[in-house]
């Protein structure tokens, strides 16, 4: 258990005035009345009153020292982080040439007097886009067949899924020799009203892009063609990896839309749309964004030529520093980049290294520090004296206010040529607040417990939780529970939005947090010990329940509530007991999800409970109902279609 922090005084009030009046006989024998009413009773309350305040001051020096404590160990509270994004910038028409949106582009809200202020990470560029191909690809034979010339000809059209009968998986292929990543391209489709059978506002059709390893989705912002049986236009927002593939002897930039199986929840195909025509026009461009604000570079001041200076920029907390944000210094033999590091223990006394403070931004120079040899050594070069102390130009901002809902970001706050309007298609995410002094004390033991070294599970965990901002929460099986010869660590991202629109796919993990929490695993696993790191099983499950209703309550309000709750209950960051997830390997039981049903405003009774294993992939219910659902210790639940009848 940990230690208390000692009280250096633990009289209070009661006991200040007690002591006074045992030594009034001492002292003033002749003072005999002792009563409450008395006033020289009524001046040792006083006294006593501004001694326990007195004493509860001095008892603070404990937990002040111990805040110094984490300090002198390099426990410092952790910065705000800055919440990103995408922002697509909508052109005013097609691109006919190359249109680019400077890095640092300021984006904001459109909310009066404060609003939230974004900056482009990077330039964009929208390419006007040309289209040279054509393919259509039965899933059936596999064959491939070119039919780019009945496209372009006039009077000719194209048969989109060649297989007969037509199955999941024929494809349309569209080659292009622009670029493919960032862009929103707008297909113009001329199409007869020959796919049948399928509901037009939900066509089973996904539109994909060659990554260079795989088909990955993009996403579609609008498509008028009823799943391409009448004229219209698709909008498709290109996700930030595009690469060339040859297919039938082309190499091109391809777009290909793909026939899904059908379900009972959305109609198939009968027979296959035909095509006309088809237009490709670059209509926007996206690019990653940040809940930030530059900076323009300053100087700081001039060097004294002594150890350890320490100069404030002008304005903090300071974002993360990027490739071209630094410290600079100016002497007489030039302007010298001098490189960031994260403390000063192994820099020698040449180097030209620099602590850069993101909470308070301070700029932090080496200092020199006797040895036990009686030798004073200087980590890290010292500027010399008169040299000019300047910082680039660096980003400010951060915390959750960053953390803004879709298509919030919507005022350009500089005029960029050929764009019409900006918005953020979806919510940003990864804001935090900087930590606070209390949640640094909690963090410090844990901190020195690990050493920055990962050998315990607990170390995995811990040192997964501190990578990013984005991990929620981290699950460590070492190897002799894994059955293989490595430790798995099992991280679970952060999803901000509501828990009950999460599936699967929001609880993938992204390439840069993956590479983050790599990373810093890397840097501090043992030698030799082999990491798997990777997602939970994710184990659907799917509730039905029979309940009754309170006299007066409205059955469709009852039985939403309900299945909030349910889907709350098994949640992989809000579920449990607690709230802040469901435990690993912990089975689902029929009595616990009755307890969380008669807990719902206006549930009378619960007359009958069962759980089903759920396909998350195919979206179907696997097996028969149970009582209980049993959890392996690498896996976590995620509530799928529950069932609730109300009467």
């Amino acid at each position: 258990m940990p230690l208390d922090p000692p009280h250096l005084d633990d009289r209070r009030f009661q006991d200040i005035v007690d002591e006074a009046k045992r030594m009034i006989p001492r002292f003033t024998p002749e003072w005999t009345n002792h009563n409450v009413s008395d006033p020289g009773v009524a001046l040792i309350e006083l006294f006593a009153w501004m001694s326990e305040m007195v004493l509860y001051r001095v008892n603070q020096v404990p937990e002040r020292l111990y805040v110094h404590f984490l300090n002198l160990v390099g426990i410092e509270p952790f910065p705000p982080s800055v919440a990103r994004t995408e922002l697509t910038f909508w052109l005013s028409g097609p691109a006919v040439d190359p249109v680019r949106v400077p890095a640092g582009t300021q984006v904001a809200t459109a909310d009066g007097e404060d609003p939230v202020i974004f900056s482009t990470s990077s330039e964009a560029v929208a390419v006007p886009a040309e289209l040279s191909a054509a393919l259509t690809r039965s899933a059936a034979s596999g064959a491939t067949l070119d039919v780019w010339e009945q496209l372009t000809l006039p009077g000719a059209s194209v048969t989109v899924f060649s297989s007969t009968p037509l199955v999941e998986g024929d494809a349309f292929y569209l080659g292009f020799t622009s670029p493919l990543a960032h862009q929103m391209v707008q297909l113009d489709i001329d199409a007869h009203a020959e796919g049948i059978g399928v509901d037009p506002r939900d066509p089973p059709l996904v539109w994909e892009v060659w990554t260079g390893e795989a088909w990955v989705p993009c996403v579609v912002e609008s498509d008028s063609t009823g799943g391409l049986n009448q004229d219209g236009a698709v909008v498709l927002r290109v996700g930030p990896e595009a690469a060339n593939l040859v297919l039938g002897g082309v190499s091109a930039h391809w777009l290909r839309v793909r026939m899904l199986r059908h379900s009972a929840d959305r109609a198939g195909f009968q027979a296959s749309p035909r095509v006309d025509a088809v237009a490709a026009r670059t209509v926007g461009v996206t690019v990653a964004a940040e809940h930030s604000e530059v900076v323009p570079g300053d100087v700081l001041g001039r060097s004294t030529g002594v150890p350890a200076q320490v100069f404030d920029v002008p304005r903090a907390p300071v974002a993360a520093r990027r490739e071209g944000e630094n410290v600079l210094v100016t002497d007489h033999t030039g302007t010298h980049v001098w490189d960031e590091v994260a403390d000063f223990s192994r820099s020698g006394a040449h180097d030209r290294h620099v602590q850069w403070d993101s909470g308070s931004g301070e700029v932090r120079f080496g200092p020199a520090v006797r040895h036990p040899d009686g030798v004073i050594r200087q980590h890290g070069a010292i500027p010399t004296d008169g040299a000019q102390i300047k910082v680039t130009s660096y980003r400010i901002g951060g915390g959750a206010r960053g953390n803004v809902g879709a298509r919030t970001l919507t005022a350009l706050r500089s005029t960029v040529p050929f764009v019409s309007s900006v918005t953020n298609l979806r919510a940003a995410s990864g804001g935090v607040d900087a930590e606070t002094v209390e949640e640094a004390r909690l963090r410090g033991p844990l901190a020195l417990r690990t050493g920055q070294r990962a050998v315990t599970a607990t170390d995995f965990e811990m040192l997964a939780r501190q990578a990013s901002v984005e991990v929620a929460r981290a699950r460590c099986l070492p190897a002799s529970r894994t059955g293989s010869s490595a430790v798995r660590l099992l991280v679970v991202p952060q999803v901000r939005t509501a828990p009950g629109t999460h599936g699967i796919d929001d609880f993938a993990l992204s390439n840069e947090l993956f590479d983050a929490v790599a990373a810093a695993i890397e840097e501090r696993r043992t030698v030799g010990v082999a990491v798997e790191l990777g997602t939970p099983y994710y184990q659907g499950v799917s509730i039905a329940a029979l309940v009754r209703t309170l006299p007066g309550r409205p059955a469709e309000a009852v039985r939403q509530r309900i299945s909030e709750a349910l889907t709350e209950l098994v949640h992989p960051l809000v579920g449990g007991p607690d709230g802040t997830g469901w435990e690993f390997g912990q089975d689902l039981t029929v009595g616990a999800v009755s307890q969380v049903i008669e807990s719902v405003d206006g549930v009378l009774a619960v007359d009958e409970v069962q759980l089903f294993e759920f396909d998350l992939r195919n979206r179907k219910r696997v097996g028969e109902g149970r009582e209980s659902v049993r959890l392996e210790e690498n896996a976590l639940f995620l509530a799928a279609e529950h069932r609730v009848v109300v009467r």
